[in-house]
């Protein structure tokens, strides 16, 4: 019984030397540098999932399974305690870049969700929403590249030859943030004018005079700033598809001020005035209404009619136009991503 006992602790512990030496620097590069592929593909996954989720919270369970694989890669390289023949400049560093994902993923990533559902409710919560999200990923990024570099020193500490395609994951990583940041400058731009607008519809429903000028005013103004900003972008890659999209929707937002608006209130008023006529006339008898006041009733009531046949047409006639520029303008953004991104 106690030779069995014997066997078997020496049997551990030499499985348990194995687990921790390695024959050559390759081997050892190849085992750290696989747990760090794996968890920086599964990293940029759950950014990409994110980036393009209408709701981060759907894919918070994608979150926490990844933080789990996190722990598990840093406790398998923590277990190196040596390193290579005690070098563990490239462990630290790899483990290092694990626990920034770790943190982002746990506590950045809250911040991320709760960003996200109330983006909406204005132009500023919508940009920070955004550059929160950016900021993040381009630490992810440039913590990916600190482990990358510590895999590089330490193949050419080594006199190790490395394939072009160990630093293919990285430079795909890059690659999506540079187009993930394009997007989000164009979109702003998009935004801030398409939440004024929606501003400018709410004041027009509540019939407020006072607001629909003041949104139409601003509106115009941020149309006009728009179309100067894209003035300095630069197509990416030769693509001017989301540039095309943005101008388009800026050019419509201020033909709609512009156009569209002063019908609105033209009809608004006219309504206001044709009601105060009507409350006037309802007010008297039959006997105390003049002849002057039934007759510029009558005439207001046959116009009031073709006031709201005209502004029906034309309403809608706008309406239409926004709806193709807000789809326009979503689809192109979906389709530039899936154009850019690396996707394997």
């Amino acid at each position: 019984m106690k030779l069995k006992t014997l066997v078997l602790v020496t049997l551990l512990t030499q499985l348990s030397a194995i687990a921790q030496e390695f024959k050559n620097p390759v081997e050892y590069l190849n085992y750290i540098n696989k747990e760090q592929g794996n968890i920086s593909k599964s990293t940029w996954k759950y950014t990409q999932a994110v980036a393009h989720s209408k709701s981060a919270r759907k894919v918070d369970a994608t979150r926490k399974q990844l933080v789990k694989s996190i722990e598990a890669a840093n406790t398998k390289i923590g277990a190196l305690k040596e390193g290579y023949k005690g070098d563990v400049e490239y462990k630290n560093q790899v483990m290092e870049y694990f626990d920034v994902c770790k943190k982002n993923l746990n506590e950045e990533y809250d911040k991320i969700i709760n960003m996200q559902e109330v983006a909406e409710q204005s132009y500023d919560a919508m940009e920070a929403f955004l550059m929160t999200r950016d900021l993040i990923n381009q630490k992810l990024v440039s913590e990916n590249e600190k482990a990358n570099n510590a895999f590089k020193s330490f193949a050419l500490k080594y006199n190790i030859t490395l394939n072009d395609g160990d630093s293919e994951l990285g430079k795909k990583i890059k690659i999506s943030n540079e187009v993930f940041d394009y997007h989000t400058a164009l979109y702003l731009i998009f935004f801030k004018a398409n939440f004024t607008d929606i501003n400018l519809s709410k004041a027009i429903e509540n019939k407020d005079l006072s607001a629909i000028q003041q949104n139409s005013n601003t509106l115009i103004q941020y149309a006009d700033e728009g179309l100067e900003k894209i003035k300095t972008i630069a197509a990416y890659n030769n693509d001017t598809s989301i540039l095309n999209a943005t101008k388009k929707a800026l050019e419509y937002y201020k033909k709609e001020a512009q156009q569209y608006v002063p019908t609105v209130v033209n009809f608004l008023m006219f309504n206001d005035k044709f009601e105060n006529a009507k409350k006037t006339i309802e007010s008297k008898s039959q006997k105390d209404r003049t002849k002057e006041e039934i007759e510029n009733y009558n005439g207001m009531v046959k116009q009031v009619n073709k006031e709201i046949d005209t502004f029906n047409k034309v309403n809608n006639t706008n309406q239409q136009d926004k709806n193709t520029i807000i789809n326009s303008w979503d689809t192109t953004g979906e389709n530039f991503i899936n154009s850019h991104v690396p996707m394997n």
